[in-house]
């Protein structure tokens, strides 16, 4: 080994760009132009922070004014939740200042670029963890639809990272090197858009004798592969020769998902593997990293960690696309669109990636639990465009290679040469010399003394290490750029299953948090590298998990108050009443403003208003808890894959647009809470002002509170009462929130009455 680690090649200068033709009178690759609505976005804000400095002035007043401690102490607190919404509405300005939007021309590249050789070799990295919530026909899918781009296929190579030490996924990854010399050709001959096989057969092709023979095809892989997933085992009839049952062996009664050595299957090469048409194919490699118990993995940043190493070994291209295992290709034209910002060499030298959005197939009409996450995935990221650049989001991303080992002009040089971005690789990949420093560098105990997650590679310390990466990346003077074309290049699998979704929110809320308090967090090391306006542009994402704390004392304290007769909040004829309804409809009115122009529809808005309010006070309030818990060391967040699977009963509930209550959570309790008091507290609390013979105008407010709080619990009540099919409300869920708000309106009662 250590001859191996010695002999490496290594080359001082970059092998790419290379020598591009930079005449000023060839057409562009790319443009960009401010949004047209920024001037009103300005003004609108200065409007708006003079309205909260009059509201927190108000607040002021009150508590000065406070004749007793239960008048103070409602203003204090609602002086707090309201202190926690302007911040975050402050944070969210710095998306509004600057936002550009792009367009590429990727039909003037071969004017820049003149040989089909010095198109750059891109590695491209594919992560998946589970084969049972992360079925290997998804997987296979998205690498299929990767490996037939429209690009020279000897410069691509795909690595498949199978976190889960699966010989499900090894075995449905041998089956879909088969499928590929028939797939590729038939997708460039044809010239088909959807190159996931998949996405392909469901949509309206043309049918043909040729697409029907390839269609046979994929439904023999698909039966296949299916069938072992079910058995949880590899079947003798289904292995083919000598080779696939020697690589399979080395599942043996000893190896384990969370133990197991490295495994590196090389499936296909492109100098020596063809097609049916006698072309060459792209690369394609199956890596386990080697798992132990005593050491810690870092999750997926480990994972792609171990893949920059692994290829380092093998291709090394200066461009790496990470994707996640459910995100297909939905255009072929993708690389050559990242490549008009590669390309150029005025920008490459500051480019650390060119990320696109994360967009969802198989949502339903009106986006039930609000998946489409506009303003994370396409409005703010087109913010943050303007500034130092988009966000880093886990998929979908182009990166140099370079912007991992140390800043523009700050270059760390790894522990082996051959690791390099530099580094010229020589020997094949399927030579001993490369499969032996490739399983060294993926052995569970490499990173040991190294400075890999910390200052090289993929960063680790956080449940969200994709924002984590882009920030530090940032502040290491690169930039970034959110490429977002008409046609998604990739799209994703969406959760369909409520406690899915809140569990995937639940963890990116503890990530939000891990990130919050590290050494190297926004808030300590932000403004001196990355300015102000960006730095706000990542605290907004830390402090995400802070919106329970207004949410929860909203969706509670006015309905216990008004059950108790208590007015706090100014009367209709009050001038402080116009104040707060400004308030409250000028910050829903202007990201439904956004969501229109995202090509968004009310509906689906709505839903996404809903979905934010029902997780700020469930998946939002425990991921803080959560976080708090693992803090003391009383408990730690487990990394929880989100399942991908799907059974045909919650697909049809999903597609009638209709809730997912139908498990036991501790998730579902405090949304379930919020909907019975916002229910019960204007009839019972209506009912006795009316008694008491008091004028309700002092009380409209909190009315108004609990009636849009029973609109957006409207599924909830449905799930209570109305629905009886597997998706209704769990009863113990009812029955724990029944008591709860219970115990709540007692202790409201005599805290009230004091």
């Amino acid at each position: 080994m250590d001859r191996l680690l010695k002999s490496t090649a290594f080359n001082t200068a970059t092998t790419w760009p290379p020598s591009i033709n930079t005449n000023s009178s060839l057409p562009l690759l790319h443009t960009h132009e401010p949004f047209r609505r920024t001037p009103f976005n300005r003004i609108f804000a200065m409007v708006y922070l003079c309205v909260i400095l009059s509201l927190f002035y108000r607040h002021t007043l009150k508590i000065f004014n406070s004749n007793t401690c239960h008048s103070f102490l409602l203003s204090l607190i609602f002086l707090i939740a309201d202190a926690f919404l302007a911040f975050q509405w402050a944070t969210v300005q710095s998306f509004r200042m600057r936002p550009i939007r792009r367009r590429e021309f990727p039909e003037n590249l071969e004017k820049v670029i003149s040989k089909e050789s010095d198109y750059p070799t891109v590695d491209i990295f594919i992560c998946t963890a589970d084969p049972f919530k992360e079925p290997p026909m998804g997987v296979v899918n998205t690498a299929l639809s990767v490996m037939a781009y429209d690009y020279p296929a000897e410069r691509i190579s795909v690595y498949v990272s199978d976190d889960g030490g699966s010989e499900l996924t090894l075995f449905a990854f041998m089956e879909a090197a088969k499928f590929s010399r028939h797939w590729l050709p038939f997708c460039k001959r044809n010239k088909v858009v959807e190159r996931s096989p998949e996405a392909y057969f469901r949509s309206n092709y043309i049918s043909s004798s040729e697409s029907k023979k390839i269609q046979a095809l994929y439904e023999s892989m698909r039966l296949k592969v299916e069938s072992v997933v079910e058995k949880g085992k590899v079947m003798d009839e289904y292995i083919e020769g000598e080779e696939q049952r020697k690589a399979l062996s080395k599942w043996n009664p000893n190896f384990t998902r969370k133990d197991h050595p490295t495994i590196i299957e090389i499936l296909l090469v492109s100098d020596k593997d063809k097609d049916v048409t006698s072309q060459s194919l792209p690369n394609l490699i199956y890596v386990s990293r080697e798992k132990n118990k005593t050491q810690p993995h870092h999750f997926k940043a480990g994972a792609l960690n171990t893949l920059v190493r692994v290829s380092a070994t093998m291709t090394n291209a200066p461009i790496l696309l990470t994707q996640d295992c459910d995100m297909y290709s939905n255009d072929p034209q993708t690389l050559k669109r990242m490549l008009c910002y590669f390309a150029d060499p005025t920008i490459f030298p500051s480019l650390a990636f060119v990320q696109f959005p994360q967009i969802f197939h198989g949502l339903n009409k009106n986006d039930t639990y609000g998946c489409e996450f506009k303003h994370p995935f396409q409005i703010n990221p087109a913010g943050m465009d303007g500034l130092r650049g988009a966000l880093y989001v886990g998929t979908g991303c182009f990166f140099s290679r370079r912007a991992l080992f140390g800043g523009p002009s700050s270059f760390i040089q790894p522990e082996i040469p051959g690791l390099s971005p530099f580094h010229v690789v020589q020997n094949p990949i399927q030579s001993q010399e490369s499969l032996e420093l490739a399983h060294h560098v993926a052995s569970c105990r490499y990173e040991n003394q190294t400075q890999w997650g910390t200052k090289m590679g993929f960063r680790y310390g956080s449940l969200i290490e994709d924002v984590y990466t882009g920030f530090r990346l940032h502040c290491d003077g690169w930039r970034s750029i959110f490429c977002n074309p008409d046609r998604p290049a990739f799209l994703g699998t969406a959760p369909i299953s409520l406690i899915d979704l809140m569990c995937q929110v639940k963890r990116w809320m503890i990530g939000t948090l891990e990130m919050l308090v590290m050494q190297l967090s926004p808030l300590r090391m932000g403004i001196k590298s990355i300015g102000l306006l960006a730095t706000l542009n990542y605290t907004h994402f830390n402090f995400w998990p802070t919106w329970s704390i207004p949410v929860t004392i909203y969706a509670f304290i006015p309905q216990l108050a008004l059950l108790n007769g208590v007015s706090l909040f100014p009367k209709v004829t009050n001038p402080w009443f116009i104040l707060y309804l400004f308030m409250f409809m000028g910050a829903y009115l202007q990201e439904l403003f956004e969501q229109i122009l995202a090509k968004g529809t009310f509906p689906r808005w709505w839903n996404s208003q809903r979905m934010w309010m029902m997780n700020a006070s469930s998946s939002f309030l425990f991921g803080c808890l959560e976080f708090s818990l693992k803090s003391l060391g009383i408990a730690m967040p487990e990394f929880n894959v989100t399942s991908k699977a799907q059974d045909d009963g919650l697909r049809k509930r999903y597609d009638q647009g209709l809730h997912e209550f139908g498990v036991w959570s501790p998730l579902f309790v405090p949304m379930t809470m919020a909907a019975i008091i916002n229910f019960i507290a204007p009839i019972i609390g209506v009912f006795k002002i009316a008694l008491c013979g008091e004028n309700l105008e002092g009380f409209v407010m909190q009315i108004l509170l609990c009636g849009f709080g029973i609109i957006n619990s409207w599924p909830i009540y449905e799930a209570i009462v109305v629905r009886n099919d597997k998706g209704k409300m769990d009863v113990k869920t009812t029955k724990v929130s029944l008591f709860l708000v219970l115990v709540f309106c007692m202790i409201g009662s005599v805290i009230f009455l004091l």
